[in-house]
């Protein structure tokens, strides 16, 4: 492969309110097995792009455990590996990472140490599948300086939490305007990028002596009409898992057959770490419909219309409806959720009843589940 990796995982996002307290975003639970970072990590690896670095930050310890081994993604050290890089106080800096350009700055070393003359830039929190391969012939056949992938949303979609882009007919960008409190087009910017390594060099360098930290802010606005950054258009299934309400609707989105058909039965794969678990068990009385049951799971009662992580327990005569349970949570007996994402490692005690009245409810619970 002719390119590198960079996938940028270190934010947080006080949209994302209960769910990211714990937890970076590009480490949250998807589709029953999955976490987010898994779907940049596992496009990196299909595209034969053997060399990727993960910039982490907030909240990264689970983040961190997950990239403890790169051979779930198949990323192997001769010819290439994956590298997990978080913010070091040096003599020189003791910063953290103030912004995406602050943090290829501060591991610009991986940068000059590598040989291959591209890099693919993409964020940890994006659902979707790519061969980065065809971008990347694009950027060739442009003869462009930035590459950005970008996606035509639905008219009664919100974009203003996004980079909304203009093109011109020729799809070299015109006007790119990060986060507008009035959106002029519904063409956003996907996070994925790709741009010669020794230019994005020179422009961290740029941006670190003018104290600049932002990469869309700092390089892609402010660069528009001296370089020729063109966009790429991505039509298949793509969604950003930064609020509440967008990561319960992707997990849902799993639920339908035309989308577990895309991304589970069709080639190529995706990739996770894998649980040494049991296989889900169904006793007497349980009842499943339409929904996702991950391994180690123990189901008593109905499920409808659900995502239930690893290690979830469900009691006798509980209704699960509309709902995402992640990660090993007890549910007492009697039990109502309606409505709701069940933090992981909760206890829900018995005769309990949840149901999300002007949207979804995020439940958090605590308490001793041996004495329920």
């Amino acid at each position: 492969m002719r390119a590198i990796g960079i996938i940028l995982a270190g934010g947080n996002n006080h949209r994302m309110k209960e769910l990211s307290k714990k937890r970076a975003i590009a480490a949250m639970p998807i589709a029953g097995s999955y976490r987010s970072i898994d779907f940049a990590l596992s496009n990196m690896s299909n595209s034969h792009v053997n060399k990727v670095a993960v910039f982490t930050q907030y909240n990264a310890r689970s983040l961190n455990e997950h990239l403890s081994s790169s051979k779930w993604w198949d990323f192997g050290r001769k010819q290439g590996g994956l590298y997990v890089f978080t913010p070091t106080q040096t003599a020189d800096n003791s910063f953290w990472y103030r912004g995406t350009a602050d943090a290829i700055y501060q591991n610009l070393s991986f940068l000059r140490d590598s040989h291959e003359p591209y890099v693919i830039i993409a964020s940890g929190d994006g659902v979707y599948k790519m061969d980065y391969n065809r971008i990347l012939e694009y950027h060739i056949d442009k003869k462009a300086d930035i590459t950005v992938v970008y996606k035509e949303m639905p008219g009664d979609v919100k974009v203003d939490r996004f980079g909304v882009l203009r093109m011109n007919e020729d799809s070299r960008i015109v006007d790119f305007e990060e986060k507008p409190v009035v959106a002029k087009t519904n063409t956003i910017s996907c996070g994925i990028y790709v741009i010669r390594r020794r230019q994005l060099i020179e422009f961290i360098e740029k941006c670190a002596e003018e104290d600049r930290h932002d990469f869309v802010s700092d390089v892609i606005i402010r660069y528009r009409d001296q370089k020729k950054i063109y966009g790429f258009r991505l039509d298949t299934y793509w969604k950003n898992i930064a609020t509440v309400k967008d990561y319960y609707q992707t997990n849902m989105d799993f639920l339908k057959e035309d989308v577990r058909d895309y991304f589970f039965n069709t080639h190529p794969d995706i990739y996770s770490k894998v649980d040494d678990l049991p296989p889900a068990k169904y006793n007497v009385g349980a009842n499943i419909q339409n929904s996702l049951i991950s391994s180690g799971c123990i189901i008593n009662g109905t499920v409808e219309d659900s995502v239930l992580f690893k290690k979830v327990f469900v009691g006798n005569n509980c209704h699960i409806k509309n709902s995402i349970i992640l990660n090993d949570v007890y549910i007492g007996d009697n039990t109502h959720i309606e409505n709701c994402i069940i933090e992981s490692r909760g206890t829900i005690r018995a005769n309990s009843y949840y149901r999300g009245e002007d949207g979804i409810e995020v439940v958090l619970e605590r308490g001793d589940r041996f004495m329920l």
